[in-house]
């Protein structure tokens, strides 16, 4: 990516979060988390990656579908934030970034592993 794409994808990512902190946090309920954003080389298009936090798989799809459906306010709200800035507003594009999740269940695994080995093999140390 050049400085401009680096810059203006930063930009946005920021951008985003604020606007689904402040303006966009009564709609979706449980905390969402702008992780990364992605732009294309001709500034066309952004994809923005979103953590969604969640007591169940159910709930964050539910929150992220309807994030999905409010991306034409999220878009028009982007534009009058950055409007100085860029010329042309890039569409937007969701993407449900689970990283979080999969990082708390290999966590989950590893802890069941060593939990495991410590019941094979209790360590007898003397000190």
């Amino acid at each position: 990516m050049s400085i401009r794409t680096e810059r203006v994808a930063k930009l946005i990512q920021r951008e985003v979060a604020k606007l689904l902190s402040t303006d966009f946090a009564d709609q979706v309920k449980p905390l969402v988390t702008v992780t990364d954003a992605r732009i294309t080389k001709d500034l066309s298009i952004a994809y923005v990656y979103v953590s969604v936090m969640g007591e169940s798989s159910e709930q964050r799809e539910t929150t992220f579908k309807r994030l999905e459906s409010q991306l034409p306010e999220l878009r028009s709200a982007l534009a009058s934030r950055v409007r100085h800035q860029l010329r042309i507003i890039p569409e937007l594009r969701l993407f449900l970034d689970e990283s979080l999740q999969r990082a708390e269940r290999m966590e989950n695994l590893f802890d069941r592993i060593q939990a495991e080995r410590e019941r094979r093999n209790p360590s007898t140390d003397d000190a």
